[in-house]
């Protein structure tokens, strides 16, 4: 056993993990930090978005050195059927500010830069370590983990679980329940390398500007899902996700998903002529506000992913787990400042600072939104998509048919496809667990 106790050990590096760690080293507090992979950001070759407020308030002047791809300017929000889409987006230059609000990042590069922060901060960190389960007291509480490496038990005040929302230690050690099917989304990523110059002219960009594409209809087969494409210097991130349970009743696959969206005629001009240099999956948790486990107990917290905290609704996730991971080790300090022991009535700071932060408020407000897209996703995924495109053509097409007989068939096609009273009732819905 490593002999050397710590104030608190931080169980994974990324984004919600870092956060933790860099807080609480900069506080002066003893932090092992632990990832199983070679380096941090190792495992996780996907492009994703970074929300600036959020890293900001953990390291003000990153931008001067963080792996930034580009600043976003543009969002296009696409509904398509089999050959076509509607869309709306909205570009600003407002957005080419001084300091920019979002910016595109490649999480590999993105993850170890941030990993050197922690270092910098003062924290141990130990790579190619994994956790096999957490250290437990006669009473239940953790005084640490164990791991793979031949020191085995390292000892700790507190645990923070920053494992992903897969991560199987709070549920081995019977602290809280797997995520189920239903709350958890399959999305798998292409990195599709271009020249700069071509994506710039793809995407109507100029300099470092960036633009994102989300898309939804039937892309996933009536399957609740989305599609995405962020546009870095060099590449574009392109990949679809859905839900779990989805792809156990269905028998769809991952690959088959992206393959398809790859080839939608709206699609495939984008990335026409790319070289596929990376292939990825992950694990999004999707369940919101109802789905969030029990916080903290008897020696440890959990954490971004881990806690189910990300925004499906808006497509927010980093934020949420850099702001938990940072108020998760704000909360502890203030318990160890006090000299309290780190027990779940304590460590209920946390859940009470998280609670009074923009990252409950945000998922409470939302929190019928999932189970309604859920339930009702061959409407709001294939079914209604489709009838919006018909609609669309139809008033684009002149072709000598009547508006009147065109008008009418489209009304027949409302019809035959649902009930107005059964698409008014979803509306109704969505416009319930959206307000």
């Amino acid at each position: 056993m490593i002999e050397e106790r710590f104030d608190a050990i931080v169980v994974g590096a990324g984004m919600a993990g870092n956060a933790a760690a860099l807080t609480m080293a900069k506080r002066g507090m003893k932090v092992l930090q632990l990832e199983r992979g070679e380096y941090s950001g190792s495992k996780n070759v996907q492009g994703a978005i970074l929300y600036a407020d959020m890293l900001e308030k953990l390291i003000p002047e990153f931008r001067e050195e963080a792996p930034l791809e580009r600043h976003l300017v543009e969002q296009r929000f696409w509904m398509l059927d089999d050959k076509s889409h509607v869309g709306l987006h909205y570009k600003s230059d407002d957005f080419n500010e001084e300091k920019p609000n979002r910016y595109t990042i490649i999480r590999a590069q993105f993850d170890k830069w941030f990993s050197s922060k922690v270092k910098e901060a003062g924290a141990t960190v130990l790579c190619e370590t994994t956790v096999t389960e957490l250290a437990q007291d006669a009473y239940g509480k953790v005084i640490g983990v164990k791991t793979d490496r031949r020191d085995g038990e390292i000892h700790a005040d507190v645990v923070v679980l920053a494992e992903g929302v897969n991560g199987l230690l709070g549920t081995r050690a019977g602290l809280r329940e797997r995520p189920k099917p239903e709350n958890v989304a399959l999305a798998v990523k292409e990195m599709h390398f271009l020249p700069r110059e071509t994506i710039e002219a793809r995407f109507n960009l100029k300099g470092d500007e960036g633009a994102v594409i989300e898309a939804a209809g039937t892309i996933s087969r009536g399957m609740t899902g989305m599609g995405f494409i962020y546009s870095n210097k060099e590449c574009i991130s392109l990949g679809i996700g859905c839900l779990v349970s989805d792809f156990q009743k269905t028998g769809e696959t991952p690959y088959g998903l992206l393959e398809r969206f790859k080839q939608h005629p709206s699609v495939a001009p984008l990335i026409e002529g790319s070289e596929v240099k990376e292939y990825s999956a992950h694990l999004i948790p999707e369940g919101g506000y109802n789905a969030i486990p029990q916080l903290c107990g008897d020696g440890w917290v959990v954490v971004g992913d881990a806690a189910q905290l990300n925004n499906a609704i808006h497509r927010e996730g980093s934020n949420l787990a850099m702001t938990s991971g940072r108020i998760a080790a704000e909360a502890i300090f203030q318990v160890k400042s006090r000299r309290d022991p780190m027990t779940r009535e304590n460590l209920a700071l946390y859940k009470k600072m998280l609670e009074d932060s923009f990252v409950i408020k945000d998922l409470k407000k939302y929190k019928d939104m999932p189970a309604l897209l859920h339930n009702q996703s061959q409407n709001f995924f294939l079914t209604y998509p489709q009838l919006v495109s018909k609609a669309m053509q139809n008033f684009v097409r002149v072709d000598g048919t009547p508006k009147k007989e065109k008008e009418s068939s489209m009304l027949r096609s409302f019809v035959s496809a649902r009930s107005w009273t059964g698409l008014f009732g979803d509306a109704f819905k969505f416009a319930r667990a959206w307000r």
